[in-house]
């Protein structure tokens, strides 16, 4: 009987073993941290079996961080699909980004500079000196640069107004794209409209909720 229980134990930690080599493989973020989670448990199991409490503990750390994550991205492309049925609004990337105050007569970026991330205007207002346009409140402004060539920024963006805005990471856009395809397919709907109305003639004022740069 003790040989038959020790070989489950070495079981349990190859299979712990096996599922952290999987996770390290995965390029999508929700199966990644489901099968992360799944490790945890199998390498926990085994370090209580043959009393490595080292092990134990650090996987024990590592479960809150991977289950948080994964509340984050279920409930990020679950918002995404609700959103795309109506009006795309990137609302529901607040947890992902962060806030700053922005003085007025700063310059967030200028065209040519690289690009990085885009930005949600919460508050105050800007402006886009190249083409002229007004960016007010409940707008995003700096997504085409993540399609520009050399990821470089299309135009100048300046606060005219002291406010707020928030800075979204490319690198979380482009995990929500690879994870949910509808989304993908209404980003670059989105950017290509913009792409067309600079190509026609841009407005005066974007409204709230639009798009540019």
């Amino acid at each position: 009987m003790n040989w038959v229980a020790a070989n489950w134990v070495e079981a349990i930690g190859y299979v712990g073993t096996a599922l952290t080599i999987a996770s390290t493989a995965m390029s999508t973020m929700i199966p990644l941290r489901v099968v992360s989670l799944l490790a945890s448990v199998a390498v926990i199991t085994y370090g209580i079996l043959t009393g490595s409490m080292p092990v134990v503990l650090t996987e024990a750390i590592q479960i809150p961080f991977n289950a948080w994550r994964l509340y984050q991205m279920i409930r990020l492309v679950r918002d995404v699909e609700r959103a795309a049925e109506g009006d795309l609004s990137l609302e529901w990337l607040r947890p992902f980004g962060e806030s700053r105050r922005i003085a007025a007569g700063t310059v967030l970026f200028r065209k040519g500079d690289p690009a990085d991330e885009m930005f949600l205007i919460e508050s105050g207002r800007f402006r886009i000196d190249e083409l002229d346009i007004d960016i007010r409140p409940g707008a995003i402004v700096g997504e085409l640069g993540m399609l520009s060539p050399g990821n470089l920024r299309t135009g100048t963006l300046t606060c005219t107004e002291p406010g707020i805005v928030l800075g979204v990471a490319y690198s979380d856009v482009k995990q929500l794209y690879y994870q949910n395809p509808e989304f993908g397919f209404s980003f670059l709907k989105l950017t290509s409209e913009r792409l067309f109305q600079a190509a026609h003639g841009a407005p005066a004022r974007v409204p709230a909720g639009s798009d540019v740069i």
